[in-house]
């Protein structure tokens, strides 16, 4: 929402250094914020149950939209259900080593419930429930929750990239992209796109942001349908629930 403002009525002559939490950045907002001050903000990822797992730390190459590389004193890995490492460029789960020696960062236990602690530990892991890719330099890049992976006719789609691609298109203000339930390819892509003030909804806008998509990604991860909302229905602290779409949808599919 921010890099959406004009920027250029701003000034912050002693701002030295910026970084991202909470949510994974998209690129372009990344270029934005570059060019108006010349800062690049330097993301990084983690959870609640642990410190930081993986960062762009001053002096590092910044690949904008990565999550940057494994902090320092943790295993940070890319794996597959069956708890290999998956190859470069592979979704998986991102996961924790704990053996044979644990992080002194992380958590415990989940207070008072065994099963959802022994859900987390598996083998030589713990596995925080996210899913990314990792590139041949070791860079680790966001895909989504396990639960908001998109799997449609046998493709695995994040939607977070197919977010970033919206982002990119000058009608769009925000986006979420959810697995809409469909009965020839299991689930189809969704979108929920909130346009900027003054922009006129209508299909030839809708096909267009798929044609974006297209150019911006691949053919099979454009959205199918692309619905336009006043606003996302989001978390106290911003985040963006859609888990929530997602239940809008299988409740309108089950309908009929």
């Amino acid at each position: 929402m921010l890099v959406k403002e004009d920027l250029a009525r701003y000034s912050f002559p002693k701002l030295r250094h910026c970084t991202g939490a909470g949510e994974p950045l998209n690129p372009e907002v990344i270029e934005i914020w570059r060019k108006q001050f010349g800062l690049t903000i330097h993301d990084g990822y983690g959870q609640t149950e642990t410190i930081i797992l993986a960062a762009n730390l001053p002096g590092m190459e910044v690949k904008p939209g990565s999550m940057g590389l494994p902090f320092p004193g943790h295993d940070v890995r890319v794996i597959g259900d069956d708890l290999n490492e998956m190859r470069d460029g592979e979704v998986g789960q991102i996961a924790v080593r704990v053996r044979p020696e644990r992080p002194p960062s992380l958590f415990l236990e989940y207070w008072k419930n065994s099963d959802e602690t022994a859900a987390v530990f598996k083998g030589d892991y713990y596995l925080t429930g996210d899913h990314a890719t990792r590139d041949s330099d070791g860079y680790l890049w966001f895909v989504g929750r396990a639960d908001d992976v998109i799997i449609s006719a046998g493709y695995r789609i994040g939607p977070f990239e197919v977010e970033s691609a919206l982002l990119e298109h000058p009608a769009v203000m925000e986006s979420a992209v959810v697995a809409s339930p469909d009965p020839d390819r299991g689930a189809i892509v969704k979108a929920f796109v909130k346009l900027k003030p003054g922009v006129e909804r209508g299909e030839n806008l809708a096909r267009e942001l798929q044609e974006h998509v297209k150019r911006i990604t691949a053919p099979y991860k454009y959205p199918r349908e692309v619905e336009f909302i006043d606003d996302l229905p989001k978390t106290v602290s911003g985040k963006i629930r859609r888990i929530e779409l997602r239940q809008r949808e299988e409740d309108r599919k089950r309908r009929g």
